[in-house]
């Protein structure tokens, strides 16, 4: 499944790069054939930029960017170079990243080792001026030094462009850019720059960012990638609905997936993670998981299985539903004999597989016919679909009746083209389950056809017909005619052909979608292949710091799974860490902090943990441990928070501590509060000592 992901990631990427590389070929040819061309040499005091927009999905630019980079270097010029606006807050430091980096892409080892041994020697002044004589330099001694016969592609070699990425152009500094852009613009005939400009939001922010006089000086050409809705539908599309890989999601964990990447970052990378992490949940919770493979060597491992694996198959809920209908003979023999529940798992196995392999070919017929309907009563994308057919019977929703009362009113050549577009998905497959179905759409395909022929067959016999009709006759045989044909049509009724064949198209389409497309939940030993912890997946990526925080300090056992710390509710073990029995002291004062109890409960606590006599303790020692409940106040942010609310004291004397009126504020505190508010706010009084005493 990784490498189809990574396979997957490339083949998305592959028109975007190949666009750009195209752009940047034709964009330096002008540099590499020296033209004295008007228009050439107007060209050439323009920078070619690529403004690259990826979408706000800025956890997966990294992933893209770093591809980008490889794809450059091994088809266009081996100096690309990408920078960030966070290692660039002025003009030394951006000069001084892109030197740097452009001094790792020479072009072999030996010319890489003698230009660190150069660098190493000698201080660089960065500046375009000493980038353009390093750039002359090393290109001169590539071309003279390497042989005729070893030399690559002149388009590659000759003079190559140098390529700057700026992943987050939007975070650059407005002068940082300006300057840089006019400084390169005049140096662009012996230093060959092209830029790439990674855009999260517009196109819109380059000019925003560029007055007129700086974006005139670039010959910018936009490029779009992929957008994240279409990328997530094809990332489901290639690992999800196929039975290439038999692991499955529930219809509340693909919810819980879907509704991170749509409504918190769009990340494609965070998406498969959440997916990875599903897989991994799912082998390490579910004891049968061993049999989540492909289905020879499912079938090669069921024999193998231990009585323990056969009682939990046995345990199954679907599998019990299934022992229920069942005869009562065959419910003896499921229940005691391993060797027939072996042989009845591999069947129910198979089924499984046959299931999904005819769910998945159905469910894209459906897509075909619904994904163009008024206003998407079943979605516009698959996934949609999907989820749906997994939360309830598609048969029972209102949205698909819906559906089938829209496809009831749709033209002929929108049902052919659907009809078309259904009928290459049953021809791709390699399966041969729904065969009689390809012929049977075949077939409607064919009916709909001939109906063009019967159709000017009708014309020509209605314009036979009326020029027949066309006698001398008087005004009132006319209209008694006319009268008798009107009744007559009221009275029949009847539906065109095309009609009745809509009508037998949409009940087999409707006849389809109930015998196949039914939930996973019905099939015996789903609980195989399907993952259904929603709540342990959320957990996990659904991060709440401060509920973890709180549970960490207040329940140490449930995350160091250490029989020492289990405790009873409202105890404190006296061998639990230090700053949990601090936070559990804490946690019992209901609006007010004791400084002097809070501090003396923890001393007998900490010295009952450690078997020491409180008579036999020092000063020294009790008064570092007294001390520890006021450090931990700066240690934990939930105790840190906590006490801000628990220190009772007015809004003008903490109005008045901000401002450093120290003489104000120990108005209106007691001693104890006041030398808590000095350590939370971490302020440094020279004359703290006096109050403490």
């Amino acid at each position: 499944m990784k490498s189809e992901t990574e396979r997957l990631q490339e083949e998305l990427n592959k028109n975007l790069f190949d666009s750009l590389i195209e752009f940047l070929q034709k964009s330096h040819s002008g540099f590499q054939k020296n033209s004295r061309d008007w228009g050439c040499q107007i060209k050439l005091r323009e920078i070619p930029t690529a403004a690259l927009v990826l979408g706000v999905n800025v956890t997966d630019h990294d992933l893209t960017f770093r591809s980008l980079t490889e794809v450059l270097q091994n088809n266009v010029t081996p100096y690309v170079v990408s920078l960030q606006a966070k290692d660039c807050p002025d003009m030394k430091h951006f000069l001084q990243k892109l030197a740097s980096q452009l001094m790792d892409c020479n072009v072999d080892v030996q010319s890489k080792e003698k230009e660190s041994v150069q660098v190493t020697q000698k201080k660089i002044h960065y500046s375009m001026d000493s980038l353009s004589t390093w750039y002359m330099s090393v290109t001169q001694k590539t071309d003279v030094k390497m042989p005729r016969k070893k030399r690559t592609p002149p388009s590659q070699w000759q003079s190559p462009p140098v390529v700057l990425i700026l992943k987050d152009m939007e975070s650059f500094t407005t002068k940082v850019l300006q300057d840089f852009i006019i400084i390169s613009s005049q140096h662009l005939h012996e230093f060959p720059l092209i830029l790439i400009f990674g855009i999260a939001t517009s196109p819109v922010v380059v000019h925003r960012m560029l007055p007129h006089a700086v974006s005139s000086l670039l010959c910018i050409e936009l490029f779009q990638s992929l957008s994240c809705k279409e990328h997530l539908t094809t990332v489901l599309d290639k690992l999800l609905l196929t039975t290439q890989f038999p692991f499955k999601l529930s219809e509340k964990v693909l919810q819980v997936l879907t509704n991170i990447f749509l409504y918190h970052d769009f990340s494609i990378q965070n998406f498969i993670k959440g997916l990875q992490l599903s897989l991994l949940e799912h082998f390490y919770s579910q004891p049968l998981s061993v049999l989540c493979c492909n289905l020879p060597e499912a079938k090669r491992r069921i024999n193998f299985l231990s009585d323990n694996q056969c009682e939990n198959i046995r345990r199954l809920p679907s599998f019990r539903r299934y022992v229920e209908k069942q005869a009562s003979e065959k419910q003896v023999a499921l229940l005691t004999n391993e060797r027939f529940l072996k042989e009845e798992t591999q069947s129910l196995l198979e089924n499984l597989h046959v299931y999904h392999t005819n769910y998945f070919l159905v469910l894209r017929c459906l897509h075909q016919f619904t994904s163009s309907l008024p206003k998407y009563p079943l979605g516009r994308q698959i996934r949609e679909l999907y989820c749906t057919c997994l939360e309830k019977n598609i048969r029972d929703s209102e949205e698909y009746a819906s559906a089938l009362q829209l496809l009831r009113m749709l033209a002929k050549d929108e049902l052919m083209a659907m009809l078309q577009k259904c009928f290459k998905v049953f021809k791709s497959s390699s399966e041969k389950q729904l065969g009689n179905t390809a012929k049977r759409i075949e077939e409607f395909l064919a009916q709909f056809q001939s109906l063009d022929a019967e159709a000017k067959e009708e014309e020509e016999d209605t314009s036979e017909s009326q020029s027949k009709g066309l006698q001398k006759t008087d005004l009132y045989h006319l209209q008694k005619s006319l009268l008798e044909m009107k009744e007559l049509r009221r009275a029949s009724k009847r539906q065109t052909k095309f009609e009745v064949l809509r009508e037998q198209l949409v009940s087999f389409i409707d006849s389809l979608a109930r015998e196949y497309l039914l939930l996973p939940e019905t099939q015996p030993l789903h609980e195989v292949l399907y993952f259904s912890a929603a709540h342990t997946l959320r957990q996990h990526l659904n991060a709440a710091p401060r509920i973890a925080l709180h549970t960490a300090l207040n329940n140490p056992y449930y995350y160091l799974k250490n029989e020492a710390l289990r405790s009873e509710e409202g105890c404190i073990p006296n061998v639990a860490p230090d700053i949990c029995i601090a936070y559990k002291l804490h946690l019992e004062c209901s609006r007010l902090i004791n400084l002097v109890d809070w501090s003396e409960a923890f001393a007998t606590v900490v010295t009952a943990a450690e078997k020491m006599d409180a008579n036999s303790v020092t000063s020294e020692e009790r008064n570092e441990i007294i001390q520890y409940p006021l450090k931990s106040v700066l240690q934990c942010p939930s105790i840190y928070f906590s006490s801000l609310f628990s220190l009772h004291f007015p809004v003008r004397t903490f109005r008045a501590f901000q401002r450093g009126d120290i003489n104000q504020s120990r108005k209106h505190l007691d001693s104890s509060s006041f030398i808590i508010v000095l350590i939370i706010r971490n302020q440094k009084i020279k004359s703290c000592k006096r109050y403490i005493q």
